[in-house]
């Protein structure tokens, strides 16, 4: 059994390649910090992301919402002076039409989504990380934030001072969550932004304790390549919070709950000062342009896992 942490595309593109080896022996923890409410619809877009590329129908150009997707919808609702600035494609609406319809029947996440994976094909176990509401707010010079107003509607546009994550001190991991956690012989942190997909994960205490007392290999693949983040605002939240951006900040990052990292070759000079952590680390290609990119990386990272072994 391995189980992974993720959000967003990073995190779901290492997510398909463990599940070319895994198969239903996968669990994926999926961050659901950035779920809201729009439209009156529950929108979760890491959960989406995550499912939608495990059922290989991801667009492959933007890395979320639906390959061939149509946007008829959306340009009706413009045309009518609707609200345009979160784009929700015509068979992508259809999740979160039924989503909204399953949870408002008394449905919990974990079951809804259960039932979406199924029905597009996915075996692997897509969890979220919580039923209960966690909510990832960013907070700026100009006051608080929610996440999707920073990220999607302001286009990352706003330098930033914090991050909360409202409700997760309340917020329990699901039975599911807590069985693969158990059960796991690999723990793999994927390659997600640390600030806003992997920390919300992490600041549920029944997760964090339990990844903490593991006795498993864990591991982290780093989502900075070279200085950069491959996508997303990585790169950007790092510098405004004061930390270096670099593969060596990630590792520090996950500290205590990491036997190993892997990073890039890029960032080979790294890997002296991320052993002196006590970590073990791995150096390979890190970058996932292709499938078959996904399925090496997997691999090496499981490899890797099992090299370093229990603790």
């Amino acid at each position: 059994m391995i189980v992974a942490l993720a959000g967003g595309v990073g995190g779901a593109k290492l997510a398909r390649g463990l599940a070319a080896i895994a198969g239903a022996d996968l669990s994926v923890i999926v961050n659901t910090g950035d779920d809201f409410d729009h439209f009156d619809l529950r929108i979760c877009p890491d959960l989406d992301t995550v499912t939608y590329t495990l059922a290989g129908k991801a667009n492959p150009v933007m890395g979320w919402g639906l390959e061939g997707e149509s946007w008829n919808f959306m340009a009706q609702m413009k045309a009518l002076g609707g609200e345009d600035w979160f784009q929700l494609g015509d068979r992508d609406l259809a999740i979160h039409v039924l989503r909204s319809q399953l949870l408002r029947q008394g449905e919990s996440l974990t079951r809804v989504t259960r039932k979406i994976a199924t029905r597009l094909g996915v075996k692997a176990a897509v969890l979220p990380m919580s039923d209960a509401p966690v909510r990832t707010r960013v907070q700026t010079a100009s006051g608080l934030l929610d996440f999707q107003d920073y990220f999607v509607r302001l286009k990352c546009d706003v330098p930033i001072t914090g991050l909360r994550f409202d409700g997760a001190a309340q917020a329990d991991p699901t039975q599911p969550v807590v069985h693969a956690l158990d059960k796991a012989q690999i723990a793999i942190f994927c390659p997600s932004n640390p600030f806003v997909s992997i920390d919300p994960i992490l600041a549920i205490a029944g997760i964090h304790s339990r990844l903490k007392a593991m006795r498993i290999a864990r591991v982290a693949v780093s989502p900075i390549i070279g200085g950069k983040a491959v996508k997303g605002p990585a790169a950007k939240m790092m510098a405004e919070l004061g930390y270096q951006v670099s593969s060596l900040t990630v590792a520090q990052k996950y500290r205590g709950l990491i036997d190993g990292m892997v990073i890039d070759m890029a960032d080979a000079d790294l890997a002296g000062d991320i052993r002196a952590l006590g970590m073990a680390v791995k150096t390979t290609r890190t970058l996932m342009l292709s499938p078959e990119d996904s399925a090496a990386l997997a691999a090496e990272t499981v490899a890797f896992a099992r090299e370093i072994g229990g603790r």
